[in-house]
């Protein structure tokens, strides 16, 4: 329509063999998604439109992604829920390769029990600052909730993971199900990611980040910067990241390489102090510096802890 500039109106033709149910599905599907638009309410019962509609073809599309977004109109709770069911069948074996991953940085650090000494580390400071609702940020399987759940004062609980599978592993080794009822009442688990902004994160007196900044890439730790210390804001942030300077002491770490395959980086204590010095600065927050771990005269703790308390 050359006097009207460009239409958004096309003509279409696809040819192939299928059987109409199968043609039915995919228009049933695509129409909407062509369109990016739907003129009433979308919840809950469109995921289970989309998967039931998708069965057999969607989950391995080449635009999957692009597609379950203009589905569900781009609302991202909805899309992370749909992706998530969607890639189900390819978790198993994901989770089999980062259970791989956990086990190598385990044994680099089983020597002398790092792991435990992070969580006892973590416990003391959030139990010293006198807070009763706490958020574990990338709660894996529980470890920091069963503690933290043994504890009385800490009266509202909340782990949040990016992985359905790790939280229902949480849940079965927590046994949830068994708890009595006020217990029960006490802890929730959240699927959810500190990617975007949720309203659901915000509130807490403290919250919990342990192991996680440096599996993020740079866009991502500056997401995650401003959802957590700027949206979500929490009282307290109680945050561990490994020393880089501390991986000469391990003979079975060769040189160079990080402690976790999927480790994006691993910084000294000078780098993170910045880091956690910037954070602070921009989003109104004090923050002080804790070992963690037995401390070595030149090279430091094992794993360093930044406490950020609002200014």
């Amino acid at each position: 329509m050359p006097a009207l500039g460009p239409s958004r109106i096309f003509t279409v033709t696809l040819r192939a063999t299928r059987l109409l149910s199968e043609l039915l599905t995919h228009l049933y599907v695509l129409i909407p998604v062509l369109d990016d638009e739907k003129h009433y309410w979308v919840g809950d019962d469109e995921i289970e439109k989309l998967l039931r509609r998708g069965e057999g073809w969607l989950e391995t599309h080449p635009a999957r992604d692009e597609i379950v977004a203009r589905y569900l109109v781009h609302q991202r709770g909805l899309v992370r829920d749909a992706i998530s069911r969607l890639t189900a069948e390819e978790q198993p074996e994901e989770e089999a390769v980062a259970a791989k991953k956990d086990e190598q940085e385990a044994s680099i650090e089983r020597t002398i029990s790092l792991n435990e000494r992070r969580l006892d580390a973590v416990f003391e400071v959030l139990k010293a600052s006198g807070a009763s609702r706490l958020l574990d940020v990338g709660c894996g399987e529980g470890k920091l909730l069963r503690r933290l759940l043994a504890d009385p004062q800490f009266t509202e609980i909340v782990g949040m993971d990016v992985a359905i599978r790790v939280l229902e592993q949480a849940e079965s080794r927590l046994k949830l199900d068994r708890l009595a009822p006020k217990q029960r009442e006490r802890i929730r688990l959240l699927h959810g990611s500190l990617m975007y902004r949720d309203v659901r994160f915000r509130g807490f007196d403290a919250a919990a980040v342990m192991e996680v900044i440096e599996h993020l890439d740079s866009p991502r730790l500056r997401a995650f910067e401003r959802v957590l210390f700027e949206s979500a804001q929490p009282g307290m942030v109680a945050l561990t990241t490994p020393n880089a300077e501390y991986n000469v002491k391990w003979q079975t770490l060769p040189a160079g390489q990080f402690r976790h395959p999927d480790h994006r980086f691993e910084w000294t204590r000078r780098e993170f102090q910045e880091w956690a010095g910037g954070v602070a600065s921009r989003f109104g927050y004090n923050v002080r510096f804790l070992p963690v771990g037995d401390e070595d005269a030149l090279v430091g703790p094992p794993t360093q802890m930044a406490v950020f308390t609002r200014a």
